[in-house]
């Protein structure tokens, strides 16, 4: 290996005879782990196209792929990453489905539509124009799908009306999708489930493919990513999977830490190593999240353990408000980092909920301090990308009424409601899509010639357009998508000229972007389409290295880590919340700020108010419960005098610090 393996994880990178559990702290190198036993393999002569390791995020995947380039190439074997599967679970999921389109009754190019693309679809079905209605719907069916429960246990599984419409919805909503010739983002799950269980020649070429699997943030995955692990890793078992019962925060969306529980039933010959020695924090910030979690029943015990030294107390300040909250810990934030001569990007504000961050940025704002979100909004659910990507969908299969939709009225071209209602008449008698429609010989007689006229311009530019894909390079192509269509006059006629000239910038940056990756990596515009699908469904914003100060949600801000961490509004009802309590749900709360807590490598500060504003009143608060579980001899409250030896070190701290203060004025 290329770099310092401790007993444990080299344990873990050289275990080949069955299936694992590496049980990973946090900050305690898994992903190490996981690139080391990658090059490990390699080294033993397992075929690079046999290996395949599976994360969460696009980022994390890219991430991987970086390491282990590095490793082999320090290894003398450059030519053999790209033929790794390193990828999510979903990017993997559509590689099985694109290998078995015809098995599974779809054309080559079947659409992937986003949650905006369905909320319509399940509207219609379950015959709403409330719009809060319908994504209700929309969230109940796609968690049924994550569970593998069909329609018909999904009805008997109803609990209340607005379930049991869903899952009516839910018998006809396969078939809708099907028809547009489309799938949603969770059957890029359950299709792959489906196929692999039904079909032993796809189950054994996948199982070859996948013959060493390795499966990064175990804890995270749902009862249907589980299944397809199973199918994947068949009777040999060669897994490793990489998690932290610690840090499964992820139920709200359909993780199951079940699944860390069932291992050891379905594989008996389970071997569980654990990595316990953290590599992130100091021994206070470890002391304290270990005295946190430890009140969570454990399925496997572990403690996390550092050789980073005793560190800085961990300071705990009350606010009168949330006004008062966030001005205080910029102030505190700022003080700090001037002492330590810090960047802006060593320090994290975190939070439980996104309405918490609007106080800390216009304190941020005020100090001119530059900041980040974390969550923002994605580059990919901005009108005009959503425009374009509309066209490109379209282009890559005309069975995508949602794109049809979109595609034909941005921008306006003279063909509105009534017309696509009577397109929708006809389309639904024949049993064929909107586009398709437009040819149909009822068309002629339904629709005025003015209107047909404009439907024959718009379905020839798309089947042009369509018909040149395979052969030309995507950026041309793209070029002439926006100058058929007057996207750019169309942008001019219809927002302010600054927000014009903005929107014009970004798409011409997406062309550009497209371009260079058709081009590198040899992609056509349909596989550029089905890439952007997939991007768009698994991150928003792409991390910056900017010199920025780091808001973000808790959960947001899991697999990341800074010097120096403020984790605000401790309160009971937002951590943990109000809902979380109500439901029993608090054990996944505290895995929450048990999260917090370890992003933080040398200083950690915990705030909370004494009241808050909601809805223009201010009501009392009460210190969060989990306050009172952390290790106390490590807590430094503010306002309370500090032990003796604590307060000689401060004091001669704060003494050096005046020395350096004064010599930078003298220089």
């Amino acid at each position: 290996m290329s770099f310092p393996l401790n007993p444990a994880q080299r344990e873990a990178v050289r275990y080949l005879d069955g299936p694992l559990l590496v049980l990973a702290g946090a900050g305690s190198g898994k992903t190490r782990v996981i690139t080391a036993k990658i090059g490990h393999l390699l080294e033993r002569g397992v075929d690079a196209g046999r290996v395949a390791a599976i994360t969460f995020t696009n980022k994390a995947a890219r991430e991987m792929r970086e390491r282990v380039g590095e490793l082999l190439r320090g290894q003398g074997r450059r030519d053999r990453v790209d033929d790794l599967t390193i990828s999510t679970f979903h990017a993997l999921g559509l590689k099985i489905i694109r290998g078995d389109t015809a098995a599974l009754g779809l054309k080559p190019g079947f659409s992937i539509l986003d949650p905006d693309d369905i909320e319509p679809i399940v509207a219609e079905l379950i015959a709403t124009t409330d719009r809060a209605r319908a994504r209700a719907a929309q969230w109940t069916i796609s968690k049924w799908k994550n569970a593998l429960i069909g329609p018909a246990a999904a009805a008997k599984a109803a609990q209340n009306d607005d379930e049991a419409a869903a899952a009516i919805a839910y018998r006809r909503y396969d078939d809708t999708l099907r028809a547009y010739q489309a799938v949603d983002f969770d059957d890029l799950i359950a299709l792959p489930v489906a196929l692999l269980a039904g079909n032993a020649a796809a189950a054994a070429k996948w199982r070859e493919r996948c013959a060493y699997l390795l499966v990064d943030e175990y804890q995270d995955t749902n009862p249907s990513q589980y299944e397809l692990l199973k199918l994947l890793a068949g009777e040999r078992a060669a897994f490793t999977a990489v998690g932290d019962d610690d840090q499964a925060i992820y139920g709200w969306r359909g993780a199951s830490v079940d699944n860390l529980a069932q291992l050891p039933q379905d594989f008996p010959a389970l071997k569980v190593i654990k990595l316990e020695q953290n590599y992130r924090s100091t021994v206070r910030i470890l002391r304290s999240a270990n005295a946190l979690i430890a009140n969570n029943p454990k399925l496997f015990d572990k403690k996390l353990w550092s050789q980073h030294g005793h560190g800085d107390a961990i300071r705990v300040s009350p606010a009168v408000d949330d006004e008062a909250e966030a001005e205080g810990v910029v102030r505190r934030l700022l003080a700090h980092r001037f002492e330590h001569r810090g960047r802006h990007s060593d320090y994290a504000i975190l939070y439980r909920g996104n309405h918490q961050a609007k106080l800390f940025e216009k304190q941020l704002r005020e100090q001119n301090v530059p900041y980040l979100i974390s969550g923002g909004q994605s580059y990919f659910e901005r009108t005009e990308i959503k425009d374009v990507v509309a066209y490109l969908r379209l282009i890559a299969n005309d069975d995508d009424d949602p794109a049809f939709i979109r595609a034909i009225t941005t921008p306006k071209r003279g063909i509105g409601a009534t017309t696509l209602a009577k397109l929708g008449a006809i389309a639904g008698v024949r049993h064929e899509s909107l586009f398709a429609a437009v040819f149909a010989g009822e068309t002629a007689a339904a629709v005025p010639a003015r209107q047909r006229d404009i439907l024959d311009v718009f379905c020839t530019l798309i089947n042009n357009l369509r018909f040149r894909a395979a052969r030309e390079p995507a950026g041309r192509l793209l070029d002439e998508l926006v100058a058929a269509i007057g996207y750019e006059d169309f942008l001019l006629a219809h927002c302010e000229k600054k927000q014009a000239a903005t929107r014009w910038r970004s798409v011409r940056d997406f062309i550009d972007w497209l371009t260079t990756k058709g081009e590198a990596d040899r992609k056509t515009l349909l596989e550029l389409t089905q890439m952007i699908a997939l991007i768009t469904m698994l991150e928003g914003q792409e991390t910056s290295d900017a010199d920025a100060v780091r808001l973000s949600t808790l959960h947001a801000a899991k697999g990341l880590e800074f010097p120096h961490v403020f984790m605000v509004g401790l309160e009971e009802g937002i951590l943990p919340h109000r809902e979380a309590v109500a439901n029993g749900n608090v054990e996944e709360e505290r895995r929450l700020m048990y999260v917090g807590v370890t992003r933080a490598q040398r200083s950690l500060h915990l705030s909370f108010c004494r009241r808050r504003k909601r809805a223009g009143e201010h009501v009392e608060c009460q210190p969060s419960r989990f306050l009172g579980e952390l290790a106390k001899e490590d807590l430094r409250w503010s306002g309370e005098p500090l032990p003796e030896d604590e307060a000689a070190r401060e004091k001669s701290a704060g003494s050096a610090r005046l020395k350096t203060l004064k010599a930078l004025v003298t220089r």
